[in-house]
């Protein structure tokens, strides 16, 4: 048994020796072959360039397509005493050098031993489409994807049969999808015969995108069955954009209207219970945001992993500063002018100038810029409807206060005695309902509310002094449009005036469709004084 074993440890030992030779130069043939094909891209001008990509990437060697990626960015150099393409590294006054393909050290040469490879525009759309082709069989599939997506902006004829090849083996349907797209317009840019260019049409027709429509537009201009087919299939195209822009208008307006549903919700509380005309209630919004921008100042320089977090601590510190101020501005000024709406306004207006005041004094009058944790950052695609998660997450956020805000007034003894001074102030006071402190506490919840809307104004835009009083006079207009102090008419208002500012923008401008806005709702008031949803009690009745 053991004279067995060492037979057969010598036979796998002379057959090694045996293979190993034949392996060595196997290797020995490819690295020579690929470096020659590498070094004719310092040969001859962009056209002979070209052909070398072509005859890379025909390789289909996996070291193809960080060597093109070098190229394409500029980083790929050729030493002049012998044409040898190589990767430079800075060291000192001279060039570290390195074989691009099989990654061995040079030496060190002067920076004037070497010159860039050039490359054109042109080149670059074609390193871009050739990395795309070499990719389409990579492991991951948003590699894949992007593959493809790089074959489809180059329009590459020569793709073709490696997109053939990519498809008949893609297991993801979506990435398939891209792959068969890519294609269609590989073949629109080629020289296959006409049925497979209108086959090509009707599939990117049923694309119905924006980047479809752009890729048939080049062949509408076109004669003959060809050009008909593009013109049919970009008209089709233009019609069902037309419904994605109606609906991107819909969703500009929900996001508007959440914006306004924030800035007049605390509005419609303290106007509804107090009958106050509050023109400081635009700077509580400030006061939020700034409160906003100090604790991510402070996370910053103090602890920048909690950044993230930086919103959520911000929410209740800026609902208790601005609730206090509110507080205090309820029991130091409004207090002594209640029935009085012209001086409430005169009053809340030169208030709303010190607060103003105050903070230009403190954080200087330049815009101040608070930034979007990761999870607001960025945006998705549904169909060709954008979101931005920062505004997603303000409409969710702005419908959490509101179910918040319900609930303290319909759950809580709170709420019980606001809706009970709304409703009838004399007979609340009359009951033992002490109705000053009522004011303060609602005053001061409204106020608190418009800071946490501050927060949220401050993840769409810069903070600065003036922040509240582009929204004073839209949440009025909310406010008195769906009925003074309900909050149902608040929310129906906010949305109804943002949809429809949304959609009247495109065919009227901003500037005329917010005169035309304004003209609905002062024609609308005549006709419904209470707004949409007008409040009931003895005391509003009479």
């Amino acid at each position: 048994m053991r004279a067995l074993t060492v037979l057969v440890t010598a036979l796998w030992l002379m057959l090694s020796a045996a293979l190993a030779p034949t392996a060595a130069a196997a290797t020995a043939i490819a690295d020579p072959d690929l470096s020659r094909l590498v070094n004719q891209l310092a040969e001859g001008g962009f056209d002979e360039v070209e052909a070398a990509i072509g005859a890379l990437v025909a390789t289909g060697d996996d070291r193809v397509s960080s060597i093109l990626d070098k190229l394409g960015s500029g980083d790929l150099f050729v030493r002049k005493a012998d044409r040898v393409v190589v990767l430079t590294e800075a060291a000192g006054r001279e060039l570290k050098l390195t074989d691009p393909v099989t990654g061995a050290d040079l030496g060190m040469v002067p920076k004037a031993a070497v010159e860039k490879i050039r490359v054109n525009n042109r080149l670059r759309r074609t390193v871009a489409a050739a990395i795309g082709t070499l990719t389409l069989r990579s492991d991951d599939p948003a590699v894949r994807r992007s593959a493809a997506e790089a074959v489809m902006k180059s329009k590459d004829a020569s793709a073709i049969p490696a997109l053939d090849a990519a498809i008949a083996a893609e297991p993801d349907e979506g990435v398939k999808g891209v792959m068969i797209a890519a294609r269609a317009t590989a073949v629109m840019a080629s020289d296959l015969p006409e049925a497979d260019k209108l086959a090509a049409v009707e599939t990117i027709g049923d694309l119905g995108t924006r980047d479809a429509l752009a890729m048939l537009t080049s062949y509408t201009g076109l004669e003959g069955p060809v050009g008909e087919a593009a013109r049919k299939a970009a008209t089709s195209i233009e019609s069902g954009l037309l419904l994605w822009d109606a609906a991107q208008n819909i969703s500009y307006g929900i996001s508007l209207g959440s914006v306004l549903l924030l800035a007049a919700i605390g509005l419609a509380i303290t106007f509804g219970v107090m009958g106050v005309i509050n023109m400081a209630h635009g700077e509580m919004v400030m006061i939020g945001a700034y409160t906003t921008f100090v604790v991510q100042e402070i996370i910053r320089t103090s602890a920048p992993g909690l950044f993230d977090y930086s919103l959520l601590i911000a929410l209740p510190l800026a609902f208790l500063v601005s609730g206090g101020i509110g507080v205090l501005i309820e029991r130091s000024v409004i207090r002594w002018l209640y029935g009085r709406p012209l001086e409430t306004l005169l009053a809340t207006w030169g208030v709303s100038l010190i607060l103003q005041q105050a903070v230009r004094t403190i954080f200087g009058a330049q815009n101040r810029e608070v930034g979007n944790p990761s999870w607001m950052s960025g945006s998705f695609m549904v169909g060709e409807l954008s979101i931005t998660w920062s505004r997603l997450w303000i409409i969710v956020f702005s419908l959490v206060v509101f179910a918040g805000l319900m609930l303290v007034l319909k759950r809580t003894t709170f709420g019980l005695q606001t809706r009970a001074v709304t409703q009838n102030r004399s007979m609340a006071s009359a009951m033992g309902i002490r109705t000053p402190w009522v004011d303060a506490f609602t005053f001061g919840l409204g106020s608190g509310i418009a800071g946490i809307a501050g927060v949220a104004l401050s993840q769409i835009g810069n903070v600065s002094p003036n922040l509240g009083q582009g929204y004073i006079i839209d949440s009025f207009m909310v406010v008195v449009f769906g009925g003074v102090g309900n909050l149902w008419g608040t929310l129906v208002g906010a949305m109804t005036l943002g949809i429809a500012n949304k959609l009247m923008e495109p065919y009227a401008g901003a500037v005329l469709g917010k005169i035309l806005l304004l003209v609905f709702i002062i024609l609308f008031i005549q006709k419904r004084p209470r707004g949409l949803f007008a409040l009931k009690g003895r005391a509003i009745e009479a």
